[in-house]
């Protein structure tokens, strides 16, 4: 099933969405926000499977599915750890600072705790400070949510704890990584707020493409209309879901309601190099640093800019017959107080 938080205050009103996306119902009566359902996911998600159903055999009163009335599916959250999954990604960024990758960051997860008291809706603008320097960029990803995940679980028990699925545009401020993990905390500044899909969406709906652990279909990105990356997110993730709950979970138990980010989805060229943009053939990038990155040591200079107010960004997944799986994150580039 699909689910999606329309906009009303602070959390939303949960409906359930059609498979097409054209059509929506709210909970009412079973749950009135996502949290509360992954609170009571057990005895909750039956309920609004049948309306899922009741949906789409068009036996309930509905109403049209507008992607612009959404916010986040949770628009804030108890928990949002985003790893770097894609270790080819953080290789490359570390290209662009100077700095060497130690050899362990291929055998242990890296996880940051984001801040996830406000999400930006997947068609809200990106506010952007008047400062061009800060290097403004999107990151596409791929995020699990789970219900209560007990501490210590292993990467087969963390599996069974992931309840849906989303995509997110974890937006970053280039400009401000490297003074941030020069600090030795990790991101702060660096890392405004996120956006994540319009609808999340539960495993079982995305088929054969789910094994339990990874999806393996293309994450596609644009920037003003132009695509920018469709690198399969099944590929080269050297660390899959079940592996970033579990060391999440390590020392500490995890609430219903936790987000867990993939990190930047990122493929090697089939020679293990960094990668070919679209253009020349290649999947393309998920972000512009990577783009900018591969730039600079295939022609000597970056060409590439970072966003800048009146830019818009694309992130959507599309399944095999080529129909929108969660919607799409659409947002444009603003000044902050204009």
């Amino acid at each position: 099933m699909k689910l999606a938080s329309l906009k009303h205050g602070r959390d939303g009103r949960l409906a359930v969405v059609s498979k097409d996306l054209t059509r929506t119902a709210l909970a009412t009566g079973i749950a009135t926000t996502l949290q509360a359902a992954l609170d009571d996911w057990a005895q909750v998600a039956p309920k609004l499977a049948m309306l899922a159903e009741q949906l789409e055999d068009f036996s309930i009163e509905t109403f049209r599915f507008r992607e612009r009335d959404c916010a986040s599916p949770l628009p804030r959250a108890y928990q949002w750890a985003d790893g770097s999954a894609y270790v080819n990604h953080v290789l490359l960024v570390r290209k662009a600072r100077g700095a060497e990758m130690p050899p362990s960051f291929w055998t242990d997860p890296l996880m940051y705790q984001g801040g996830s008291d406000s999400f930006l809706g997947p068609r809200d603008p990106i506010p952007f400070m008047e400062d061009e320097s800060l290097g403004l960029d999107l990151e596409a990803e791929i995020a699990v949510v789970t219900d209560d995940v007990p501490r210590g679980a292993d990467e087969r028990t963390a599996r069974s704890h992931i309840k849906l699925v989303m995509l997110v545009n974890d937006v970053s401020l280039r400009g401000l990584t490297a003074s941030d993990i020069a600090k030795g905390f990790g991101f702060f500044q660096s890392k405004p707020s996120s956006a994540f899909s319009p609808v999340a969406v539960t495993p079982d709906e995305l088929g054969a493409a789910w094994d339990g652990a990874k999806l393996h279909l293309p994450l596609r990105s644009f920037v003003n209309g132009a695509p920018l990356g469709q690198p399969d997110a099944g590929v080269d993730m050297t660390f899959d879901f079940g592996r970033l709950i579990a060391h999440a979970a390590r020392t500490r138990a995890l609430s219903a309601g936790s987000i867990i980010g993939s990190g930047t989805v990122s493929n090697r060229a089939a020679d293990g190099g960094p990668g070919k943009p679209i253009a020349a053939g290649g999947v393309g990038y998920s972000c512009l640093a990577e783009l900018r990155v591969v730039e600079s040591l295939m022609q000597g200079e970056t060409r590439t800019t970072f966003l800048k107010p009146g830019d818009r960004v694309r992130i959507e997944m599309l399944d095999e017959s080529g129909r929108s799986i969660f919607g799409a994150i659409e947002q444009e580039v603003t000044w902050i107080g204009r």
